[in-house]
């Protein structure tokens, strides 16, 4: 597995995997705007590149997807936690858009936990990586540029966990 994007530079986060399922620990995933923040900071993202290895004949599929973290957002702003889930080679892809409205400075969670007959299995005949790319952003809209609006992915031990759980079956 591989873990890469602005919000997770080289050393910035942990993986840890079960058989069926992995969580990543972020300490870097943050996407904050005004007070002098630079444009670059206002948009942030972390895609996670899973390679997972299945008997002949059998295909996977993401069953849940959740992340926690921490927003604090002025009055007028807003920030978008953004998930698109795609398999290596296929266009068909699913997009998730959690927003949130300042004021507001309190805890998030966001979980995508589809019905077992809309989960998208990756192609038979190989193994295919699944991508998932989370994005942060944060826009001030008719906030004070002054004050700073930030979003970010945290566990209650001050890094975010992403959990994943996967299932399988044959083709």
């Amino acid at each position: 597995m591989s873990v890469n994007g602005s919000g997770c530079p080289a050393g910035t986060a942990d993986v840890s995997a079960g058989s069926t399922t992995f969580s990543v620990s972020y300490r870097a995933f943050v996407a904050h705007a005004g007070a002098g923040a630079d444009a670059a900071d206002s948009r942030k993202n972390c895609q996670l590149n899973l390679r997972v290895s299945l008997p002949p004949n059998h295909t996977y599929g993401l069953a849940r997807t959740s992340y926690n973290g921490y927003a604090h957002l002025e009055p007028g702003a807003t920030a978008l936690h953004r998930i698109n889930i795609y398999f290596q080679g296929s266009s068909n892809n699913t997009t998730l858009n959690f927003p949130f409205a300042g004021p507001m400075s309190d805890e998030w969670r966001s979980t995508y936990w589809p019905n077992p007959d809309d989960i998208v299995y990756s192609p038979c005949g190989g193994d295919r990586n699944l991508n998932i790319n989370a994005e942060l952003r944060v826009d001030l809209g008719t906030s004070d540029r002054a004050k700073r609006s930030f979003i970010l992915a945290e566990s209650s031990s001050g890094a975010v966990r992403t959990r994943h759980d996967f299932t399988t079956k044959p083709c």
